[in-house]
């Protein structure tokens, strides 16, 4: 059959590549290659003399690419790799030979396991492994290549990571940021997005930066932020759906993220982009990338600008607290302007509009059963303007045949503002005394006054810059079949912000409580009624300031062990050392009569990790293209030692077996864990004890008094998970282009970090699910011991007697989760003439998302929930190019799902939106040439589902986690190739 298909192929091949020595062997040296940029057909004509292989090409494939070549001493992989590398195409040992097709073609996405003939030289270490020249045995590799990204009418990889099916958009992401605290959400005061594999939080999916982990971003230092990249650096980004502790430590429990830059470029290439939906959102971006390669090394340097608007709450008629519209109830503010009187007797009274509240009379008061109502969005930005400055370096220099040196940085700097709530507001009581008083029942008692202060002191926002920069340097050295690599590197990263339009709440409540008219403010009016001197001695300021930093080195070595009949036992061994600080600031001058300069007590000063770690890939039979085919086995094993949460110790094994030309099983098992953030660390420097009164349905009054234990836990260790993947690879010889992959997955995930605080008036009514975290009776020790503390407060004022339980609360290792789906991805191209023509579609099934708030606690899925990921997301994709244009419609859906948060529970609505692109070039698309670009996301304009999305201090008629804002957009795109 293998010699049919040969045959086959030779028919409709060009005579690229003439007959030459036999195949070397797998063990053969590096040698010299001095292939310029050139059309792909001449490259790998020319790589077939200097290699002495045989290569078959059919002569669609190259039609039209442009090989970037190879320059250097290499081994015969490896070049053949760069001669390859970004045409979308692979090679494939058939019976000796060597056979040229299609990779993964047009697909957003397939799953690979990647080889030396699909990795460019600086990847020769495929994610997943530390072994060059193969990927992870076993686990799934998903690769999407330049040409996905630029088709997807993304302009920045923080946009097209949230189209990822194995994505969940909650955790830190603009657009979610301020709506909820999950998944550190509230920790990205800087607008930055991270990925969230599996929803299992940003911090259970490690990112990578070519191999390196960058400084993390955010008050916590929880996540990596992905907005500092340049789009047009990036060559891919390879994801691993799978627990790879063993490999790289700490965060890789849901997986592990790559981001490859383009460090090969041969050539500049130009970018221009411009974009708007519906007219009231616009971004521009301009990017300009050079690359330059000599007999011995390389450069390329690239920068990149990005701007884009905010995106206002009064723009979507979803963002809105009025639900009304779409079925759900009215859930505006209380504080409007003008406000709300509620007089002594708790009536109620409409403050009238057209009236400076100067000589405001009872006559003039609407008395009313309700407030009037405001809607608190409507001076909130859904999306904040931004600005980014991007520059990226990569250079390597070889000083011999066996040794060469490299170096890459990233510095970014982006700025961003937005209209968001801050400190918020409050009800006011106005005494008699205050010279706009105005009594509406006649008793010249005190009254409150719920009123808005946004049309005095304007709407509150923040106005912040993030810088990052993060670099990697080293040597490696070829020493007969083993590298040998010396590495170091640093990263720091700055977020902060400065709040505008706050309130002082001090002087506030002296100028309300003030008697003389040129000190006291006036609440009684419409619109901005008080003199703006006033107002700015009544303003307060804020300012927060975070300073993430790492240093890391690395010893690495790996290659051949010993051979058996079926090839080489490889292994690779490594060591590595980083430091980690965290430092945070917030000065506050909004509350006292001077600023407050304050931090996180207890935050450690810094975390030392130091690790060693070991892999083997072995070759246990090939059998070639006959039953039982091929069998290759993977085993690492990685040890850590943590200056502040002890050590640990985790595995991995893998196994792939093809059994069949095209036909591969794979599974996988390993342990991993994650470290906690730092502000998890601060013990019992953050930990009160107070007074509290719980809803009780087993209480004759409703409510009981208890103790509540909060803080941190000072024993908290590290989240640990088991992870179990199975799966094949079906790519069928008879019906070349198409490629089918298919994997399960177990993570079961245990002493998750968490506190059950937000659930704490149902503790009682569920004791089956907090009554672990419940003391009944406590004895008069205990209780005596606790009102001893100095933590202690009693707000509600209680004696020792009346405490019926004690309920701890604090954040420790509480909670596990179970994790359990099935990804999947389909592809299929297939030339016709000069062209092609591609389908693909790939997803992420999730069966159970088991949550247990405590060890015995019953599990409780929440898959398919609001704040969880949904049953089903799929993206899919058919796309064209022939001759000058290519094209494609791209469809993303998001399944339905049940909205538990509210009662009764509500159905929300799945959400399927279409995108289009359009191309077209003018001149050699490989060489000097214009690309122009079409593009328009959300084609029909569909507007999110309703969802009744309400946290603490927010309600909008839509869900950020699930669902984009921004509906119909529109962008241009030009590419410069010269």
């Amino acid at each position: 059959m293998t010699r049919t298909y040969i045959a086959a192929l030779l028919a409709t091949a060009a005579p690229i590549a003439p007959l030459h020595a036999p195949l070397a062997s797998a063990q053969e040296a590096s040698r010299s290659y001095d292939i310029a940029a050139q059309p792909l057909g001449d490259a790998i004509r020319h790589y077939s003399e200097a290699s002495g292989r045989q290569i078959i090409v059919p002569s669609p494939l190259v039609s039209g690419k442009r090989s970037k070549g190879v320059r250097g001493r290499l081994t015969a992989d490896a070049a053949l790799s760069r001669i390859l590398e970004g045409t979308g195409l692979v090679a494939e040992l058939v019976d000796g030979t060597f056979v040229v097709r299609a990779g993964n073609g047009d697909a957003a996405a397939g799953s690979t396991e990647g080889s030396a003939a699909n990795a460019s030289d600086e990847a020769i270490i495929v994610t997943g492994s530390r072994i060059r020249g193969a990927g992870p045995v076993g686990s799934p590799v998903t690769t999407i290549d330049r040409d996905a990204i630029d088709r997807s009418g993304r302009a920045t990889l923080a946009d097209f990571v949230q189209t990822i099916p194995q994505n969940f958009s909650g955790g830190p992401t603009e657009a979610s940021f301020g709506t909820n605290a999950r998944g550190n959400a509230a920790s990205n005061i800087g607008y930055g997005s991270a990925i969230n594999l599996r929803g299992l939080g940003p911090g259970s999916t490690l990112t990578l930066f070519d191999g390196t982990r960058p400084a993390l971003g955010g008050a916590s230092g929880a996540f990596a932020d992905i907005s500092m990249l340049p789009s047009l650096a990036v060559e891919r980004v390879e994801i691993l759906t799978d627990g790879a502790s063993a490999i790289y430590g700490s965060d890789a429990v849901a997986g592990v993220v790559n981001i490859r830059f383009r460090n090969r470029l041969e050539g500049a290439e130009t970018r221009l982009r411009v974009g708007s939906a519906d007219g009231d959102y616009g971004e521009y971006q301009l990017g300009q990338i050079v690359g330059k390669g000599w007999s011995t090394g390389h450069l390329t340097l690239a920068a990149e600008y990005y701007r884009r608007g905010s995106l206002a709450s009064s723009k979507r008629p979803f963002a809105t607290e009025d639900l009304r519209p779409f079925g759900g109830p009215d859930l505006r503010s209380n504080f409007n302007n003008p406000g709300t009187i509620v007089a002594a007797n708790g009536q109620r009274f409409l403050i009238p509009r057209g009236q400076n509240g100067v000589g405001l009379t009872r006559a003039q008061l609407a008395p009313s059963t309700d407030f009037n109502r405001g809607d608190a969005r409507r001076n909130v930005d859904i999306l904040p303007r931004q600005q980014t400055i991007s520059l990226y370096a990569s250079g390597e220099q070889r000083l011999s045949d066996n040794l060469m040196l490299f170096a890459r940085g990233l510095y970014a700097e982006r700025s961003f503002e937005a209209h968001r709530r801050v400190l918020g507001i409050s009800q006011l009581t106005v005494t008699p005394t205050n010279p706009y008083y105005v009594d509406p029942i006649g008793t010249r008692q005190n009254i409150t006054v719920y009123y808005d202060p946004v049309a005095d002191f304007g709407p509150e926002g923040v106005k912040g810059r993030v810088r990052a920069v993060n670099t990697a340097f080293g040597a490696r050295a070829d020493i007969g079949s083993w590298n040998i690599e010396v590495s170091g590197g640093y990263g720091l990263q700055r977020d902060g912000y400065d709040a505008v339009n706050l309130v002082h709440r001090l002087r506030l409540a002296r100028a309300v409580a003030s008697t003389s008219p040129a000190t006291a403010i006036n609440l009684f009016g419409e619109g901005a009624v008080n003199s703006p001197a006033l107002i700015d001695g009544l303003r307060g300021s804020l300012a927060v300031r975070t300073r993430n930093q790492n240093w890391n080195a690395a010893l690495r070595a790996d290659g051949n062990l010993f051979a058996l009949p079926a090839g080489d036992v490889k292994i690779a061994l490594g060591a590595e050392y980083r430091r980690d600080t965290l430092r945070y600031r917030q000065t506050i001058d909004a509350t006292a009569d001077a600023p407050l300069v304050v931090g996180i007590p207890g935050l450690p000063d810094q975390r030392i990790v130091k690790a060693i770690y070991g892999e083997l890939a072995i070759p246990v039979f090939d059998a070639g293209d006959t039953f039982p085919g091929k069998l290759d086995l993977s085993a690492a094993g990685r040890y850590e030692d943590y200056s502040d949460v002890g050590d640990t110790a985790n595995p991995k094994f893998g196994a792939r077996w093809e059994a069949l030309p095209g036909l591969a099983f794979r599974a996988s098992y390993g342990r991993s864990f994650r470290a906690p953030f730092f502000d998890e660390l601060v013990g019992g420097a953050n930990s009160r004890v107070q007074t509290f009164r719980l809803n009780d349905p087993a209480s004759p009054t409703g409510q009981t008094p208890v103790i509540l234990l909060l803080g941190f836990n000072p024993d908290l260790g590290p989240e640990k998970a088991t992870s179990w993947t199975a799966g094949l690879d079906f790519e069928p010889r008879f019906m070349p282009g198409l490629k089918l992959g298919i994997t399960w997955f177990d993570i079961r995930y245990k002493d998750r970090i968490a506190s059950a605080n937000s659930f704490l008036q149902t503790f009682f009514a569920r004791r089956d699910v907090y009554g672990e975290l419940i003391q009944d009776n406590p004895d008069a020790a205990t209780v005596a011991a606790y009102f001893a503390d100095p933590t202690f407060s009693n707000a509600i004022g209680v004696t020792p007697g009346q405490i019926a339980a004690i309920v701890d609360v604090r954040t420790r290792n509480l909670s596990s989760s179970t994790v359990r789906g099935l990804d999947f991805d389909v592809s299929w191209i297939r030339a016709i003439g000069t062209g092609n023509v591609s389908l693909s579609v790939g997803g992420s099934r999730l069966f159970t998302i088991d949550s247990r708030i405590t060890p015995n606690a019953p599990a409780n899925n929440v898959v398919g929930t609001l704040g969880a990921p949904v049953k089903l997301r799929l993206r899919g994709r058919a796309g064209f190019a022939f001759g000058a244009f290519d094209g494609g419609v791209s469809v993303n859906h998001v399944d339905d799902y049940r909205n538990l948060s509210v009662s009764p529970a509500e159905h929300v609505k799945s959400w399927t939106t279409v995108d289009l692109q359009l191309g077209t070039h003018i001149g050699d698309p490989d060489g000097r040439s214009l690309r122009l670009a079409f593009s328009v996301n959300n084609l029909f304009d569909l507007d999110p589902p309703y969802a009744r999305f309400q946290t603490t201090g927010v309600t909008i008629g839509y869900d950020p986690e699930q669902a984009s804002p921004i509906g119909r957009s529109f962008a241009l795109q030009a590419v410069i190739k010269w």
